[in-house]
């Protein structure tokens, strides 16, 4: 399950979402998620019960996942989308897959968990694979590369956000089950970006919604939106949040193969190499972590 809601975000961060690039950044997440809610409704408005069972650790929990994954990171990953102008899109991708490191550390400053000295040794040849998968053997030039450091950037700001947020999520499904919990995260993000799109004047971008971008909400709410989100709680709630993140590698792979058939996009010699240093010590890292562990 939760490779196959990998896949579906490699489909959405390469097809779907960058078709929205005529709007604004905060009025397309929060329509990513207001949409969804809306039809939700229909469907789980008896889960409003559930709220009243849960206690202070688990509301905290769920505030935390719509800030960090359901705001912050969505915002991070589709303007990094915007940025690059469909060019590199899996390089974005890519980079977005430090996830699993950042869930790690999360993971050791929250839970407690003990980590080897290996894992940061680890962390450093995936940064620098990093490097080299955005740059390839240039230096960056900050007038002619602006956007693909701030691509760059913000891919690793999504990175801590939804790492983080995987750690709060598997604490979340503690309480809750694996809808409710989607249906939970939408509604609170929803709220929280809705005075955000307030504030900066976006409630008229209503009327900047092409039929084209109608249909991409519809897709995305029915695919990668909130029934990837469903398959990744369901998956999430029976296996430990390091192996999901392990899993959801499949994201950057499925985005390679989708950037390539539909836009033509090939990686240079130098960042399929990287990438796949990246990826061998990421997964290295992981597995120190959960050595530590024992």
């Amino acid at each position: 399950m939760i490779a196959l809601a990998a896949v579906l975000w490699g489909l959405d961060g390469v097809v779907l979402t960058p078709r929205l690039s005529n709007l604004n950044v905060v009025f397309v997440v929060f329509m990513l998620h207001a949409l969804p809610f809306v039809l939700m409704n229909a469907f789980f408005f008896k889960h409003y019960k559930k709220l009243k069972k849960l206690d202070k650790k688990a509301l905290i929990s769920l505030l935390l996942v719509s800030v960090l994954g359901g705001s912050l990171g969505t915002i991070a990953i589709v303007y990094a989308l915007f940025l690059v102008n469909f060019q590199n899109l899996s390089v974005v991708v890519l980079l977005q897959k430090f996830q699993p490191m950042f869930a790690i550390i999360m993971a050791v400053l929250i839970l407690k968990e003990k980590i080897s000295r290996n894992f940061f040794l680890w962390c450093i040849v995936a940064i620098i694979g990093g490097y080299f998968l955005t740059f390839d053997l240039n230096l960056p030039s900050i007038q002619t590369d602006s956007n693909t450091i701030k691509a760059a950037l913000l891919s690793i700001l999504a990175s801590f956000s939804f790492g983080s947020s995987t750690v709060f999520s598997k604490s979340l499904l503690n309480k809750l089950d694996f809808d409710t919990a989607t249906f939970f995260r939408y509604g609170l993000t929803t709220l929280l970006l809705l005075p955000v799109v307030i504030l900066l004047g976006r409630l008229g971008d209503f009327q900047l919604i092409t039929p084209t971008n109608w249909l991409i909400f519809g897709i995305i709410a029915l695919t990668s939106g909130t029934v990837a989100i469903m398959l990744y709680y369901y998956g999430l709630k029976n296996i430990k949040a390091s192996h999901a993140t392990l899993l959801e590698l499949f994201f950057p792979i499925s985005a390679i193969v989708f950037d390539y058939f539909i836009n033509g996009t090939i990686l240079s010699a130098v960042q399929w190499i990287s990438a796949t240093i990246m990826i061998f010590a990421i997964i290295k890292a992981s597995l120190y972590s959960k050595r530590k562990k024992g």
